[in-house]
């Protein structure tokens, strides 16, 4: 098993770790720390010496950050979190709804007369910084840079990873490294930039076509990078891990692999400009540009743009895996069928959450392609569900009810892709209330589906059409209808997303997740979720000549819960959408599975 039902959280522990915080922090002669989730890479997944905020507080979300002053430690997370947070931290902690409030007017409100707060430069970017500081003009309070006061008092803090890459093969990145290389370092020459600093671990993997496994369910590598404008890279990291780079050097040296430690001298002797990304590099990097007087070109990371735009050959690739999940995850659900019809019969000796995940996974690993899962599958049943990031641990698991709905959000990571999916289904007969709100939210889901849109549009204009059902009965959910995901990396990609804070521009070759939900906390959780990449939309006839559009492909093809949608609530659209997807399931399905499956859907898949 990939996955663990262990508890990492540790609310009890947070207040003697918090004390002993607050005495660093009055020795430092400051009034408060600020303490992220993220590592030195921005990641939003860490490795385990660096999960300073669960080490800290007990909260083990994908997103947050406390800041402790003398009277009071706020966890700031956002809608994804806020059921989670109230079981994992103590009291001494107190959740604050973010980003509604903003960090900066909070430091505000608690320090009235001024003070001074540390932080990390390590483990915040330039942007971030510069956004507190513009809401704490006049207020008194200054942001000072400091050692990391967490890892003062982290006895027993966790080593770094240090394990070795594996070459990612050409013929499925669809491109070699040095075209890559090639490629980016035109760019920057055009731009009139002499390096670009990379921090992203999956901007690397990706210029370099390596993989890694420093963190789990990512197969990413830690390490920082320089590209140069002829094409060159210095990597700085436990030179161990790139072995199989410097074993493959040809005569030139187009790949130079150097300690940990020459990062930040390398940064000193550049030449100028350099390319920085001011919302994905820590500060650090810019104040050492900065104090070699070296100018500084602000503009995004160079990968990131090229590896969320997938090429042909990685789409082919994407296609073949998600395929390949699908049938996997017909099985499952057959097999999860049958065990729900036993437990509402009175047959079954029960079923719980973590029984649910294990079966899972044993299915996927049957494929004999998985190489990881994309992410701790979630599986939620009854009010479980209704927590956005649920993970299922041996002290919250729970058993399956008749009249109880199960979320299960999970995916698989596979040498020619990474998939997610989410499906709710319901154990025994469900009730209107709970059809009424999953068909709100497949309406949603169908609308992303469909949509059609001019070129040069974002996840902000899309976002909406997700909503509008739901908005219409009052209701809504409080995370981002979409993600990007990468090509065996990570499952959360930027720069795109479909989402209301999202301006990026949609464009061909990008994967998306499309995923509307609805939680009641205490009763239960919807989500439905497929994977979509963006293309070029046919022209319609009418339709104007001069104006290019774009629409999705959808990638996930994997039954719906019929139980569960109330074809009197969809429109004669949306029912020939539902219907045309799951005759498609069906045909592409059918001669992948088991009989036993192959019966299930035929009967998931019929038109209603």
């Amino acid at each position: 098993m990939f996955q663990t039902f262990d508890t990492t959280s540790s609310p009890e522990q947070g207040p003697p770790r918090l004390a002993a915080l607050r005495q660093e922090i009055a020795a430092e002669g400051l009034d408060g720390f600020i303490v992220p989730l993220a590592d030195q890479h921005q990641g939003e997944y860490v490795a385990a010496c660096d999960k300073r905020l669960e080490w800290l507080t007990g909260f083990t979300g994908s997103a947050g950050f406390c800041v402790a002053l003398a009277d009071r430690a706020g966890v700031f997370v956002d809608g994804r979190y806020r059921v989670q947070v109230k079981a994992q931290i103590a009291p001494d902690f107190t959740p604050v709804d973010w980003p509604e409030t903003k960090l900066g007017d909070w430091l505000a409100a608690s320090l009235p007369d001024g003070g001074r707060v540390g932080f990390d430069p390590w483990l915040h970017t330039l942007g971030e910084i510069e956004a507190v500081e513009a809401r704490l003009k006049g207020t008194g309070i200054e942001l000072v840079e400091s050692d990391n006061l967490v890892d003062r008092i982290w006895p027993d803090r966790p080593d770094r990873p240090c394990k070795p890459v594996t070459r990612y093969p050409d013929d499925m990145a669809g491109e070699t490294d040095a075209e890559k290389r090639g490629r980016l370092a035109a760019a920057l020459r055009e731009a009139g930039q002499q390096a670009a600093v990379l921090t992203l671990p999956d901007s690397i993997c990706w210029l370099l076509n390596v993989r890694g496994s420093d963190i789990p369910r990512n197969p990413v590598v830690q390490a920082f990078a320089i590209l140069h404008d002829d094409g060159k890279v210095q990597i700085f990291s436990d030179e161990t891990k790139f072995r199989v780079l410097a074993e493959a050097q040809a005569d030139d040296d187009a790949i130079d692999i150097a300690p940990w430690d020459a990062f930040e001298p390398v940064l000193t002797q550049l030449d100028g400009p350099v390319r920085v990304d001011k919302s994905t590099a820590p500060l650090a990097v810019t104040r050492a540009l900065q104090s070699a007087d070296i100018t500084i070109a602000l503009a995004d990371d160079p990968c990131i743009l090229p590896k969320a735009c997938k090429n042909p050959i990685e789409l082919t690739s994407a296609r073949a895996a998600h395929l390949r999940d699908a049938a996997a995850m017909c099985e499952f659900l057959a097999w999860l069928d049958a065990e729900a019809a036993k437990l509402v019969g009175g047959t079954g000796d029960g079923l719980t959450e973590t029984q649910v995940v294990q079966a899972l996974e044993g299915y996927r690993r049957a494929t004999n392609a998985l190489q990881e899962i994309s992410f701790d599958t979630i599986c939620g049943s009854g009010p479980n569900g209704a927590i956005v990031h649920y993970r299922v641990t041996e002290q919250t698991d729970r058993a399956l009810a008749a009249g109880e709905l199960l979320l299960v959000d999970s995916g698989g990571q596979y040498l020619d892709g990474t998939t997610d999916i989410t499906r709710t289904v319901a154990i025994g007969t469900p009730t209107d209330e709970q059809r009424a709100c999953f068909t709100r939210v497949l309406k949603g889901m169908i609308a992303i589906s469909q949509a059609r849109w001019p070129k040069g549009r974002s996840g902000h204009d899309l976002d909406a059409l997700a909503r509008i059902a739901l908005w219409r009965a009052g209701l809504d959910y409080d995370h981002g209808t979409g993600h990007g995901v990468g090509q065996y990396l990570s499952v959360h990609e930027g720069p795109a997303r479909l989402s209301r804070v999202s301006d990026i521009a949609l464009q061909p070759g990008m994967v998306l997740s499309n995923e509307p939900g609805y939680y009641r906390e205490g009763a239960f959780g919807i989500r439905i979720e497929n994977l979509i990449a963006v293309q070029e939309a046919p022209a319609l006839p009418g339709g104007d000549a001069h104006r290019a559009m774009l629409d999705f492909e959808t990638l996930t093809y994997v039954p719906i819960d019929l139980s569960l949608v109330d074809a009197d609530l969809l429109d004669r659209d949306e029912r020939d959408w539902l219907n045309a997807y799951h005759a498609e399931c069906h045909a592409r399905l059918a001669d992948r599975v088991s009989d036993t499956a192959a019966d299930w859907l035929a009967r998931a898949t019929k038109a209603i």
